[in-house]
């Protein structure tokens, strides 16, 4: 980065440049801006025109302690070593390793996105964007994806998709059911409902898979309270059933809406008012 006079900026870490970068100020300020001290500009354009006529002579201009002006040493010093501006600007960018789940989805804040099933359980690097999500493995990119919202939904690419959804590693969702129905029925019926509300059956095998594995440090009459008070309450997922036994709430019942109208007050018109 250059300024006016044609000196470099300040090097990182190197405050001993400081003295030399105010040189460079300091000689604007005698050769440009003292010159144009006395006249008026009625824009900025005409402003930067009457700088632009004065930095030719301050560029040309030799210096005694070096025999060459900014100029020519610009030529023979640093344009031989610039090297073309990038095809686009700088995009910031953040960089999360993630591993490959059994739907072949990895999770990005709250947003599952696929990548080709070949790399079940792999460990790949995400590259996220203000926009856009790219998924890379051993250096190449294998998948792209518009960033969405922390919904807990999956974006899924039709070629990323095994041929008729082949099962991994004997997991399909009838195991998925059999697993939970041996836990109990409120187990079941919850597995049930949530490879139902998925678009593709193997999007819910990660909420089902850590359900049931629930079943190990809770216990099965816990287990099965919680997925009833899940049922419940409509929460179809593993980490609603997971704050659910966390916090004893599957020992209370859910707390049912009274009935009839929330407030009673003579100002209050009621539905029968606009008939």
């Amino acid at each position: 980065m250059r300024q006016y006079g044609g000196q470099l900026g300040c090097r990182s870490s190197k405050p001993r440049d400081k003295a030399k970068a105010e040189v460079g100020v300091l000689l604007v300020e005698r050769w440009i801006i003292a010159r144009l001290g006395k006249r008026r500009f009625f824009s900025l354009a005409e402003l930067n025109a009457a700088i632009r006529d004065l930095l030719p002579g301050l560029k040309g201009k030799v210096t005694r302690h070096l025999g060459a002006s900014r100029r020519d040493l610009f030529e023979q010093l640093d344009r031989p070593a610039l090297r073309p501006l990038p095809a686009s600007p700088y995009e910031y960018a953040d960089w999360l390793e993630r591993r490959v789940g059994l739907d072949y989805h990895v999770e990005i804040e709250r947003h599952y996105y696929s990548v080709p099933h070949q790399l079940l359980k792999k460990t790949l690097w995400a590259r996220i964007t203000d926009r856009t999500v790219e998924i890379f493995h051993d250096g190449q990119r294998v998948a792209s994806h518009v960033r969405s919202s922390g919904n807990r939904k999956h974006t899924t690419v039709t070629a990323h998709m095994p041929d008729s959804h082949r099962r991994h590693a004997g997991l399909t969702p009838a195991e998925l059911r059999r697993k939970a129905e041996m836990i109990g029925p409120n187990t079941a019926a919850l597995i049930d409902r949530i490879l139902r509300a998925k678009t593709h059956p193997e999007q819910g095998f990660r909420a089902c898979v850590g359900i049931v594995g629930l079943v190990k440090p809770h216990g099965r009459d816990a287990l099965e309270a919680a997925c009833l008070r899940a049922i419940e309450i409509g929460a179809l997922s593993f980490s609603s059933v997971k704050s659910i036994l966390q916090n004893n709430l599957h020992r209370r019942r859910p707390e049912m809406p009274a009935e009839g109208p929330a407030i009673t007050h003579p100002n209050i018109r009621g539905a029968s008012y606009f008939h």
